[in-house]
């Protein structure tokens, strides 16, 4: 099965495989909804890791909180690069107040801190908001 990617459900979090290629069109094996729905994943300390870990889609996370100004103002070029990136790349969310645990794990700082994982570990990460555009090309040439 050399010739699938692993690629965790947004909905259960279940791990499935996937023929490249035929993303798009895949459906989880267990919940039977779209592994790719074209919108970022709301992760928790409960699913983080599966997310990170138990994929071969490089993953794209944005810790943000509800009281930012600046995360509230890149939620909606956030949401559009979601569908532009899938599915070579997952976009993600976690919201730093409800996930304070998480956060702290992650050295969370300020907000929106933009994380990309590949292979399990951190690529890069970059703290501010951006538009749509500087979003897509920066996680693209970091992911690739």
């Amino acid at each position: 099965m050399s010739d699938t990617r692993k690629v965790t459900c947004p909905h259960c979090h279940t791990r499935n495989r996937v023929i490249p290629g035929k993303e798009l069109q895949a459906t989880c094996g267990k919940c039977a909804k779209s592994l790719f729905p074209g919108r970022p994943v709301d992760l928790t300390e409960a699913n983080f890791a599966k997310h990170v870990q138990e994929t071969d889609v490089p993953l794209l996370v944005d810790f943000w909180a509800p009281w930012c100004g600046p995360c509230r103002g890149m939620a909606n070029a956030y949401e559009e690069v979601a569908r532009r990136l899938e599915p070579e790349i997952r976009a993600a969310k976690v919201n730093t107040e409800t996930e304070q645990v998480l956060a702290g794990q992650m050295g969370i700082r300020s907000v929106p801190t933009l994380i990309l994982f590949k292979n399990g570990k951190v690529v890069d990460s970059i703290s501010g908001a951006l538009d749509a555009n500087n979003l897509e090309s920066w996680a693209r040439s970091r992911a690739m």
